[in-house]
This record gives structure tokens, C-alpha cells and sequence, in this order.
């Protein structure tokens, strides 16, 4: 599916899970990757299914540090030169594990920035990580936004992605698979559940039940857990909260880790 150009947001996720995180974003010309943890060949490979050159990247946007978010960096920008937009704490921790030339754009937690025709805003998440962040971003009268790892909803988390016409948030988990897992051991699932580890099932809807405005349209659920979630649970509870609270009429999808998304469009609209 191509996606109509003359307004809004795509989007389109190259892969999600604890095996690497990647999402395309598309608003107008500007093409902007969200995150590169799969390896540069499988970015470049599922980026060619959805149509789109790494030539045609305007920027890498980063949320944090760790492996299944950053590990396609280096390699893909061994001959290219697209900047890597991320703040200077998390810059500080991957100077010294890339060995391609990397053009840093730094920017601050709460500062809004340019990034060809999108209007972007990084805010602070609660994860295990040196500063990780989330994104909100703006572009021909709609916005998306962007949560990926986070150990629990804060107000600035609820502040920033209210009136968003589409939503990236991750649902890494249910409550009752996770406590009947049999392959974690006891001090990884305290991780899981804690206020720095990721966020449930549970967690994820309650959070997007609390946006009433009629904007919301798609959420892209992400993250989830292949052995402690599965799609067709994560999806349901989200739309069964949604739909206690009078407001279901939302798109919602789960991103796969091994197949990319179709791309969505994120279309401008007003609350009702």
C-alpha cells in the first residue's frame, strides 16, 4: 500500500521485539527512522519492501542506548551519511562502539526541533537506560507519538501524547503469562514489571482509554513479549478498555518482529 503523500503522517514498523526495534516514518518528502536496531541489511531490505531507499533517510531518531534499538547503526551509516539525531547522554554512551563517522545532531529533553517538514519533541521516559525518551511528532496538521520501552505512564508521558491522531506505544506484556513463565528467571520478570522495565497489556490500555478525543485513530501496539503476550491479547485490551469508556472506534495493530508493517496514514482530523 502506498500511502497518500499530500497530508499527514505514515508510518511504517520494519520490525519490533526484544530481537530489534525499527519504525519508518514518512511525512511529505521527509523520511525519518525511528529507532535502527535490526541489522543494517534487514533495515535496507524491509525499507525496499515499503518502497523507500536509506538514500531517502533525512534522519536516525534514537531513543536510547541499548542493543535492540541501535545495533543496525554503524554498519548502515559505513557509507552513508545520515545524522543521528539523539540527546548527549545517550551519544556519550554509543561514541565509543561505532566506528563509522556518525554526524550527531544533539538535542535536549522538552526541546522542540526540525527535522524536515516534521516538527519533532523528544520527552523524558522512565526505562532502564542513561536518558531515554519518547518523540512527538508533527507534521501537515497531524501527530504521532512515539513510546517505546517504559517502565510506567508518567503525567508527562499523558501530557505529551494527548491529542495525538496516531500512537506507537509498546504493550511488552501480559500480567498472568508472565507470572506463569517458566524460562525467566525470578529477578529478570522483577525487572520486566518494574517502574524502569516496560509496560503490560493492562498498563498500555489503561493509558490509551484515558484519550477520549475522537482524533485517536490508529495505535500500533509494539515490543510484545513472543513467549508472555501474544497480538490478539494485547489488541483486546486495549479495544475492551476503549470500549468501557464509550470511545472504541480506534485502529489497532501489533507490530511483528520479523515482517514490517504496511504503511499507515496517520490523517489530520478534530475532536467531535
Amino acid at each position: 500500500m502506498t500511502p497518500n503523500e499530500t497530508s499527514g503522517i505514515s508510518m511504517a514498523v520494519l520490525g519490533s521485539g526484544s530481537g530489534g526495534n525499527a519504525t519508518l516514518i514518512r511525512c511529505g518528502a521527509t523520511h525519518v527512522l525511528v529507532d535502527a536496531g535490526l541489522s543494517a541489511r534487514q533495515i535496507v531490505q524491509r525499507m525496499a519492501t515499503l518502497g523507500v531507499d536509506p538514500g531517502q533517510l533525512d534522519g536516525i531518531l534514537l531513543t536510547h542506548e541499548h542493543g535492540d534499538h541501535i545495533n543496525g547503526v554503524d554498519v548502515l551509516l559505513r557509507t552513508r551519511d545520515i545524522p543521528v539525531y539523539t540527546n548527549a547522554m545517550t551519544r556519550e554512551m554509543l561514541s565509543d562502539q561505532m566506528k563509522s563517522e556518525i554526524r550527531w545532531k544533539l538535542f535536549r529533553s522538552g526541546q522542540d526541533f526540525e527535522l524536515g517538514e516534521l516538527s519533532i519533541r523528544a520527552f523524558k521516559i522512565p526505562h532502564d537506560a542513561v536518558e531515554p525518551v519518547g518523540f512527538v511528532l508533527n507534521g501537515q496538521n497531524a501527530q504521532l507519538g512515539v513510546v517505546s520501552d517504559v517502565g510506567y505512564v508518567t503525567e508527562s508521558i499523558r501530557e505529551h501524547l494527548r491529542g495525538s491522531h496516531g500512537i506507537y506505544i509498546e504493550a511488552n506484556y501480559d500480567q498472568t503469562l508472565l507470572e506463569r513463565d517458566t524460562k525467566r528467571p525470578w529477578g529478570t520478570k522483577q525487572r520486566i514489571v518494574s517502574r524502569h522495565g516496560h509496560l503490560s497489556n493492562t498498563e498500555t490500555a489503561g493509558l490509551l482509554a484515558e484519550f477520549a478525543c475522537e482524533r485517536l485513530s490508529h495505535v500500533m501496539l509494539s515490543h510484545l513479549s513472543p513467549d508472555c503476550n501474544c497480538p490478539e491479547l494485547a489488541s483486546q485490551t486495549v479495544r475492551a478498555q476503549r470500549s468501557e469508556r464509550g470511545h472504541g472506534n480506534v485502529q489497532v495493530q501489533c507490530a511483528r518482529q520479523y515482517v514490517p508493517s504496511e504503511w499507515i496514514k496517520i490523517a489530520a482530523s478534530t475532536c467531535v
